[in-house]
């Protein structure tokens, strides 16, 4: 049940993630639209670059496989927390001397060492099976954020005050989680620093990974922004802010309910039939739902194109949506599910090239769709689209490093749903809003077939033993 709530948790997420952008959207001109986007991604990136590879030693290393290791584990990540939050702030201000702003330099180093802070938070208490406190934060960390957000755009509809509505609102989170969990996590130990050295040669390459992972579509927002002007890329950019974000927010759930007994199964038991099958549901929930997002997505983009985006953006956002959509089921399943295998046996090479082979394709593909197309929005994101889909039929050769039964039946019901509405396109000259309810319907029968599917080979299982 308390993986449930979790997952829960996720999805309410991705719905106020959704609204919070398309109000934003709303609120702010194009240009300052254009900037908080910008900002945002390059805060991200600062937090994936700073804490990203301690993150990852959390997920892999925390809470440890003998008795007695949480504490000294939990110690070396604090420390090194600590050090690199420090670090982040002294590269923000430095950041001044390149004529970045004075004002959004701090607030960027600030932003982004309160997001590693808080997904590290986050994280300890998942790997911890401590499913309840987890969900309350996960869900109260987006409702938090948001009405910071949205309080600093309507006091002054501009980038600097939305900004500040945003800091103001992680540091409400963080109040509230350490009265939330000051009862747990504290368990004192001495600082061992091999485990440091550990964490820091599996993280470090780990975080390039997901360094290289972010660091692509800001290459491809740097891309829209300089073919098209950053009133022309609006639309794309709100594109691919709104539909990227459930594909992550998606995986990140069920990697959150999963990923932590894959681990466990793995490193406990060895390649065990029963690890194989554990793999594959894995696997399996990772591409069917990864589908049915896009699904969803695909049925529902013209009733929020026209409800929900304003019509200076409107057309931008036609035209690269369908685009983006294909990406990011591509990259959702590249960079995580197809790298478990290298993760789970620290095969760090891998991990690194897929991530990088990943970067450079969408990037490439991008600028050859752009050359080809004229330099518009739907061409640079069809090139971008093509970049990830021959990555990951690259990366697939990385899912051979370990056994695994695949559950085939729920993902064909998913690939059908996802079809029925990307067919139904075709009627739009036709019939608008027929097709869409064509798609709406059509899509969502098969889905809901693959969601039985699922209850019934894994879930109802699950709940029995």
């Amino acid at each position: 049940m308390a993986k449930i709530v979790a997952l829960a948790a996720y999805f309410y997420q991705a719905a106020v993630a959704f609204g919070l952008l398309i109000a934003v959207a709303h609120l702010l001109t194009p240009a300052d639209y254009a900037a908080y986007s910008l900002f945002i991604t390059i805060s991200q990136f600062a937090a994936i670059f700073c804490f990203e590879w301690i993150r990852h030693a959390c997920s892999r290393f925390y809470p440890g496989s003998e008795p007695g290791s949480e504490a000294p584990e939990r110690k070396a990540l604090m420390v090194e927390f600590a050090a690199c939050a420090v670090i982040c702030l002294v590269a923000a201000s430095a950041s001044i001397f390149f004529s970045v702003p004075a004002e959004t330099a701090m607030l960027g180093g600030v932003v982004a060492v309160l997001q590693g802070g808080s997904d590290l938070h986050l994280t300890m208490l998942r790997f911890r099976q401590e499913f309840r406190a987890f969900s309350r934060l996960q869900g109260s960390r987006a409702t938090i954020l948001a009405v910071g957000t949205l309080a600093g755009a309507i006091a002054a509809p501009n980038f600097t005050s939305t900004i500040v509505g945003l800091l103001a609102g992680y540091l409400a989170y963080g109040l509230w989680a350490v009265f939330l969990t000051r009862d747990s996590l504290r368990e004192a130990a001495r600082l061992e620093p091999p485990l440091i050295r550990k964490h820091f040669v599996y993280g470090s390459v780990a975080a390039s990974a997901s360094v290289l992972g972010l660091l692509a579509p800001l290459g491809l927002k740097s891309i829209l922004t300089a073919a098209l002007g950053a009133g022309g890329a609006a639309g794309a950019l709100l594109a691919l802010d709104l539909l990227q974000r459930p594909f992550v927010l998606i995986v990140s759930a069920l990697q959150a309910i999963q990923y932590p007994d894959v681990v466990a199964s793995h490193d406990r038991e060895g390649v065990t039939l029963a690890f194989r099958k554990l793999l594959g549901d894995y696997y399996s929930l990772l591409t069917g739902l990864t589908l049915m997002t896009a699904a969803g997505i695909f049925a529902l983009l013209q009733p929020i194109a026209q409800l929900a985006i304003s019509a200076g953006l409107r057309d931008g956002f036609l035209a690269s949506a369908p685009f983006i959509i294909g990406l990011s089921v591509c990259r959702a399943l590249t960079l995580n599910m197809l790298p478990t295998p290298a993760h789970l046996q620290r095969r760090l090479l891998a991990i690194f090239l897929l991530a990088l082979i990943d970067c450079v394709l969408l990037n490439a593909g991008t600028l050859l769709g752009g050359y080809f197309g004229s330099f518009d929005d739907g061409a640079l994101m069809c090139g971008g689209m093509i970049g990830a889909l021959v990555t990951l039929v690259i990366g697939v050769r990385i899912l051979a490093l370990l056994p695994f039964n695949f559950n085939w039946r729920p993902v064909i019901f998913s690939a059908i749903g996802l079809a029925v509405p990307v067919l139904a396109t075709i009627g739009f000259t036709y019939s608008l809003w027929i097709s869409v309810a064509i798609g709406v319907g059509g899509g969502a029968l098969f889905c809901l077939l693959g969601l039985h599917c699922y209850f019934v080979t894994m879930f109802r299982p699950q709940a029995r033993t």
